[in-house]
Formats: structure tokens, C-alpha cells, sequence
């Protein structure tokens, strides 16, 4: 049954869901809204539907006073996400992005880290002409966004490319069977030319209201977790067989960063492990949870939505029960794995059949020319001359993969020319930081992220370097609200916009992404955030165990406590669980 009545009585559907079902499929009043030259944005009702199509409408903040002051509307612009599963894309496609944000855009590329590109900054006139431009580099904005299957995660890794290659394929046939099959993009984004050709006007999985809120997928290959495949609704954990093949997934439901200021009912979540599948079993269990979570979740209040309150109201026992019933078989049991760290590996590595990968350390994923460093102008001459691919990582950075012998001088050459080939120096916190993108175009912002944390990750390395630990690798993440775009629960060092200047300081979580973090201290001002950390990191420098991580000294010392409930992400530890605090 596709799109059940709401269990409850008491609360009618969530007006999204209204608006989902009078929709006709995604299509809405967008077209009349574009074409409509009296403002440059479009009504909430369509800015909604939009986002299905990948696109956020969005305003300048920066300018809101000074334009509210000479009376004019907001600075309105629009941030189109374009989906590329498993984050693999071809030079020919690097180079159309990079041409678009000059063309079309704000002048820069920025990378997520969901493996996804974002143009920022677009204006109504060109986001049409934009995201045409978009399905001609046979990429898509389509599902980047909205209630439903977003972009398709999978592990880069570059060392082990014989399951790299499998666990891809089953990234992108998961993307293609869970994509949207409404003709409504095609019509209002590319001029009714069917890429596929005769879609039928019907969603077989979804419905006419789609998902009750979002939903992430991601694929990991151990011993790397850099897709922070806990942080996900819904995960695929690969396990080796005994030669190294690719022997089946573990199957993770219920992960979710997402939460709400002072609303204990609200908290980031990890997955757990439900089972066991076959390789050619995955596109099957994919669809099934999906379309649990579609009769199941919650349709009345959406920040109760997600996949993860769905099966911490009703137990993975039952959960499990439900998939398994819909897919005719049970699930194996889970089988052992391990994982080291979240990070990535920066510089050359070497590949399988003769190639080599490099790394590229691009700090939150801004691609720009800026004074000093070239990012934008060096890759575009990288793009132009490499014949093997890109990888988007999920940490914000770009890997130049598939390099062979012949061409390595050449690609060296470009990298040193730039300054590229030095970018990995940084100490192990700058390596290993991520921000979102806040202020000024996010509309949920409260602080600032991407354009402060460099400067924050400036002051510390210098506390670090003097602790000796300028090669040590601490994951520090910011964002500029607790929705959780950046992974910031799950960062040893978490930094949560509270208000403008002030941040909740979590700290706690495991290095490998296992445990999320616990609230530390709760709006931090930002002058304050260095002389907090300084004496812990001077701790952590002289009393640290053989091998401890930063996360789990924090927890040793009496700092926080392992994160175990809801409260742990809205409450500050009480003076018993602080007293070896300095």
C-alpha cells in the first residue's frame, strides 16, 4: 500500500504532504513562478516543490539590511545541487561545472560532502538555462533534494579499487531504481526532451507524496568509514570474502544528524546493523526500507520524520520484520568488520593495475581562485589534460583518480605549478575539518561556518603545533545550525551555531565515526572556543594513552560522557562528570 492514511487522529498531514499530493507530480505552479519577472524568486509553495528538483531558493544575506534600508526586496538567488552517485565524474564534466559557476553562478564550485557538486548563487534568469546546461554534461539536479532518495554515497577508495568498482555500480543502479520517475523535471528543466524517453506519469515506489521527509543513502568499504556510514538512513557496510572479493553488505537503517535547539525530542542518531545481503540483493533491500519508511513514517510532524525516530519508536526487531516480509526472504546476520577512521588519504597513492589516485586537500570543498592558491584555475588544466576520472570525496575534497604512469609528470607538473602538492601539509586538524556552508545564502543559519572555521582552525594550530601534535589527526567539524549538514555530531571536536558569534562545543565522539559526541559547553562565544580547547588539548598532549584519539581522551578525562540519550546533545555534562575539568 503506497501512502497509508496517518495512524494518528488527532493531527491532520503535514501541509507539505498536502502539497506533495495537489502537485501533480513535482510540476506545481515552478513554471509560472520562473517565468515571472516582478520578483526574482518564486512563492514558498513552489520554492518546496523545487527542492525536488535539486534547487533551494535563497537570499543574500549579507545584503538583507542595507536592501530593507533603500526598500528594495531581498538580494534573491537560488543554489542548484547537482547529484553525482558514488561521486565519480569524468574530466568532460569537471570542466562543464567549472564553466557554469563562471556562467551561471557565484564564480565558485563547492563540493558537499554527500559527494554532489553546488552552483551558489544563481539568479532566477539563468537557473533554468543552468540546470539545461546541467543534463547536457549527462548529469542531473534531479532528487538532490527534497522527500526523497538524495544523491547515492560510496566510498572512494583508492586502495582497494577491485571492490571500488563493484560497490560504484551498486551505487549508481541504486540512484537510477530509486530515482523519481515523473516526467515534471524533463518538462520544466530540459524542454520536455526525455532523456530516457516515455516515463510513465506515475511513481511505483514513491506515490503521489513521495517520503514523509529526506533520505540518505551510503555505500562504505572497511577499514575506511569516510562516508560516516552510521550518520545514514540507510547504509551498506561491504564485506570481503576470503580472497577479497566482494562477499555481501551489512545492512545499517536509522541513522540522522538532523535536531532542533532545546527540543530534547529531536537528537542525531546512529544507525544500527539489521542484517546481511547478497550483492545482487541490494537494489531489493534498498527499495523495501525505503518503502517502509514510506507507509510508516511519521507524515504530521516533520522533525519527526526521518527513518530514525520511525525505528526508535518501533524497535529494529519490528523494523526488520516489515523489510523482510516485503522482500520474501530474511536477512543473514551481520558479519564482522572494522573501521580505522573517517578521513581520507591525501596525496599520491598507489592504485591497482598501475595507476595512481591523488588527493586533493580542498578546504570545505570551495573551489576558487583565491590570492595565493589557484584551486579552481589548477584543476580546470588538470580536467583539460587527465584521461582517468574525479572522485568527490565525502570529507569535501576531490581525488584526480585513475592516473597512469605515462601521465603522472604531466599531472605532478600542474599540481606543483599550483601549489597543490603542499595543500596535504596542513597540520592533521586542518586535514581532517569540515564545514557547511551557513551564512550568507542558508536560510537556517544562525552563525557562521565555512567562512569562519579556517580562521578558528588558524588560532588552534597554533595550540596543537605547541602541544606537539601538528601531525595528529583530530576531526574538528562546524555548522552554522544544528541541522547536521556537516556531520558535526560525530566530529571529536563539534562546533554547532547557536546564534550569531556562538556555538554549542561538543567533544567525545570516536575517530573511526562509531560514537557521536556529547554537549560540552553551550554557547560558546566565538573568542572563548580557543581558550576552552587550549588546556584540553594540552592535556590530551601529555596524558594520552599509547594510540588514544582525542575523542576518546575526552571521555577518559571527565570531559563529557560517552553519548547514550537525546539529553547528551542539549544538556551539559552536570559538575560531578567535569570535576577533573581545568
Amino acid at each position: 500500500m503506497i501512502n497509508p492514511p496517518s495512524e494518528s487522529t488527532e493531527k491532520p498531514p503535514h501541509k507539505n504532504e498536502q502539497l506533495k499530493a495537489a502537485s501533480n507530480y513535482l510540476r506545481g505552479a515552478i513554471v509560472h513562478d520562473l517565468e515571472d519577472a516582478s520578483t526574482g524568486t518564486i512563492t514558498e509553495e513552489s520554492a518546496q516543490l523545487a527542492k525536488f528538483h535539486g534547487v533551494y531558493a535563497q537570499d543574500d544575506r549579507d545584503l538583507r539590511a542595507q536592501r530593507r534600508k533603500e526598500g528594495r526586496e531581498k538580494a534573491y538567488i537560488f543554489m542548484a545541487r547537482i547529484r553525482v552517485p558514488g561521486g565519480v565524474c569524468t574530466p568532460a564534466q569537471w570542466l562543464a561545472m567549472d564553466a557554469l559557476a563562471d556562467s551561471h553562478a557565484n564564480g565558485t564550485l563547492k563540493l558537499t560532502n554527500r559527494q554532489a557538486f553546488q552552483l551558489h548563487g544563481v539568479v532566477k534568469g539563468k537557473l533554468r538555462p543552468a540546470i539545461r546546461e546541467v543534463n547536457r554534461a549527462l548529469l542531473d539536479t534531479l532528487a538532490a533534494c527534497g522527500d526523497v532518495c538524495r544523491n547515492v554515497m560510496c566510498n572512494p577508495n583508492p586502495h582497494q579499487s577491485h571492490l571500488h568498482a563493484e560497490t560504484l555500480a551498486i551505487a549508481k543502479a541504486i540512484s537510477r531504481h530509486l530515482s523519481p520517475r515523473t516526467r515534471a523535471y524533463h518538462e520544466i528543466w530540459v524542454d520536455d526532451r526525455l532523456v530516457a524517453g516515455g516515463e510513465p506519469d506515475e511513481e511505483p515506489i514513491y506515490g503521489k507524496t513521495y517520503l514523509p521527509r529526506k533520505f540518505k543513502i551510503v555505500i562504505a568499504v572497511p577499514p575506511s568509514n569516510d562516508v560516516d556510514v552510521f550518520a545514514h538512513d540507510l547504509g551498506f557496510i561491504a564485506i570481503a570474502d576470503e580472497r577479497g572479493g566482494l562477499a555481501g553488505f551489512n545492512v545499517t537503517v536509522g541513522g540522522g544528524m538532523g535536531m532542533s535547539h532545546n527540543q530534547v525530542d529531536t537528537y542525531p542518531r546512529l544507525a544500527d546493523v539489521m542484517g546481511f545481503c547478497l550483492p545482487g540483493q541490494v537494489v531489493d533491500v534498498a527499495e523495501k526500507v525505503v518503502t517502509v519508511q514510506r507507509d510508516f513514517g511519521d507524515r504530521v510532524e516533520r522533525k519527526h520524520a526521518r527513518l530514525k525516530y520511525t525505528i526508535a519508536d518501533r524497535g529494529l526487531v519490528w523494523f526488520r520484520r516489515e523489510v523482510e516480509s516485503r522482500l520474501g526472504y530474511e536477512l543473514g546476520s551481520p558479519r564482522r568488520f572494522e573501521f580505522a577512521d573517517t578521513g581520507d588519504r591525501y596525496g599520491w597513492v598507489e592504485g591497482a593495475g598501475g595507476s595512481a589516485h591523488f588527493t586533493v586537500f580542498i578546504e570545505n570543498g570551495r573551489v576558487k581562485d583565491a590570492e595565493g592558491q589557484s584551486v579552481k584555475t589548477a584543476l580546470r588544466e588538470i580536467a583539460q589534460v587527465h584521461r582517468g576520472d574525479f572522485r568527490l570525496t565525502a570529507n569535501q575534497h576531490l581525488m584526480i583518480a585513475g592516473v597512469t604512469a605515462a601521465d603522472r609528470p604531466r599531472i605532478d607538473a600542474l599540481l606543483r605549478k599550483h601549489g597543490l602538492d603542499r595543500a596535504h601539509g596542513a597540520t592533521g586538524l586542518r586535514l581532517n575539518s569540515m564545514a557547511c556552508v551557513a551564512l550568507p545564502t542558508c536560510g537556517l543559519a544562525l552563525a557562521e561556518s565555512e567562512r569562519y572555521l579556517p580562521s578558528l582552525v588558524t588560532q588552534l594550530d597554533a595550540e596543537v603545533e605547541a602541544a606537539g601534535l601538528r601531525d595528529d589527526a583530530i576531526v574538528i567539524r562546524m555548522t552554522g545550525c544544528p541541522n547536521g549538514c556537516g556531520r558535526p555530531y560525530l566530529a571529536e571536536i563539534g562546533l554547532v551555531g547557536k546564534a550569531p558569534g556562538k556555538y554549542n562545543l561538543y567533544l567525545g565522539a570516536a575517530f573511526n565515526g562509531s560514537r557521536l559526541n556529547s554537549l560540552y559547553r553551550a554557547s560558546v562565544a566565538s573568542d572563548a572556543i580557543v581558550p576552552l580547547l587550549r588546556p584540553i588539548i594540552r592535556r590530551y598532549s601529555g596524558e594520552r594513552n599509547p594510540g588514544e584519539r582525542f575523542g576518546d581522551f575526552a571521555i577518559r578525562a571527565g570531559y563529557v560522557k560517552p553519548s547514550g540519550s537525546p539529553t547528551d546533545f542539549h544538556s551539559e555534562p552536570d559538575s560531578a562528570a567535569t570535576a577533573s575539568s581545568p
